[in-house]
């Protein structure tokens, strides 16, 4: 009988294990390297929700003062 999908990645699974329990620096640099990639997606993410924010702000500051300005115009007079 053939083995199933399940098998298989049982099989690899335990294949890993026990070739970190040899290599212990080897998983922590794994470990470790998944954790900076994770840092790093939450704070690009962060990022971009403040920028995001930042340029909404400016974009209503603009207008305000566009309608300030456009409120207090006045037309020159011609000759």
């Amino acid at each position: 009988m053939n083995p199933g999908l399940s098998d298989e990645a049982g099989q690899t699974a335990r294949g890993f294990i026990d070739a970190m329990k040899t290599q212990p620096a080897l998983l922590a640099m794994i470990v470790a390297n998944i954790a900076l990639l994770i840092f790093m997606f939450y704070a690009l993410r962060t990022a971009a929700d403040y920028r995001d924010k930042l340029t909404q702000q400016v974009f209503a500051n603009s207008q305000a003062i566009h309608e300030m300005l456009s409120q207090r115009s006045v037309a020159c007079p011609e000759k």
